[in-house]
């Protein structure tokens, strides 16, 4: 698809690039599936990607004509999802936005970023891998097309060594998440904590019995283990809700 603008005004950071439209991660609780009615699909959400073919001119431009800001990477689909081995599309953007010496936050959940450490060991660039949960049966439930926990959890440790400054984003927070901190200990920086916000994904906890683990009281309380476990490892634990 040909698009008319990729640099765009967000509510998290002052810009969001998305190459693609659409995520064949298809978590089951996902926010972004709002996009399919802008998108003219009938899939399912993760059942289409399409590509911004023009994604690389159309920054390079508009870096050029707006002020400076910091540039999330990505908003509403994974940067970094099967399509991007081939396409190449996210590379490039950071290649762009690093030589312009813009701000970049990456947010991923697949160890295909790894591919790009040239790029990302650029000062203006922090890389985060989002793991909601240690438990990789867990994550099958609710994430069952996006990279085993284990991958994550070691593309984030690659980063870290190679000086990447790295985040994870416990988001949603899934059973088993209590488990993350001795997993993540000397891979991070920082960590972002948040709830399950979205229903969406309410079918599985009700499918899989989980309901106790998707109440205020059940976030309330494992939001406040995890920033006191991370604590006592040194690490910056940021609850979001």
């Amino acid at each position: 698809m040909m698009a008319k603008s990729v640099l765009s005004a967000s509510k998290v950071y002052e810009y969001t690039v998305n190459p693609y439209v659409g995520c064949a991660h298809g978590c089951t609780y996902c926010y972004a599936r709002f996009m399919r009615r802008f998108s003219g699909h009938r899939e399912p959400w993760g059942a289409f990607v399409d590509v911004k073919v023009n994604a690389a001119p159309l920054l390079a431009r508009e870096i050029r004509r707006k002020p400076r800001g910091r540039v999330w990477v990505s908003g509403v689909c994974d940067p970094y999802q099967p399509v991007e081995e081939r396409c190449r599309l996210t590379r490039e953007c950071i290649r762009l936005l690093t030589e312009a010496k813009w701000p970049v936050v990456v947010q991923t959940r697949s160890p295909l970023v790894l591919r790009d450490l040239d790029l990302l060991v650029a000062p203006e660039v922090e890389v985060g891998l989002s793991i909601t949960t240690a438990d990789d049966d867990v994550r099958r439930l609710f994430e069952p097309h996006a990279p085993a926990i284990p991958e994550r959890v070691r593309a984030l440790a690659a980063l870290h060594q190679a000086g990447v400054r790295t985040f994870a984003m416990i988001a949603p927070l899934l059973p088993g998440a209590e488990e993350l901190p001795a997993l993540l200990a000397g891979s991070v920086d920082r960590v972002l904590v948040d709830r399950m916000n979205y229903h969406y994904g309410a079918w599985v906890y009700r499918r899989q019995g989980l309901e106790a683990c998707s109440t205020d009281e059940y976030f309330a309380d494992r939001g406040r283990q995890l920033v006191s476990a991370f604590a006592k490892l040194g690490i910056p634990c940021q609850r979001c809700y």
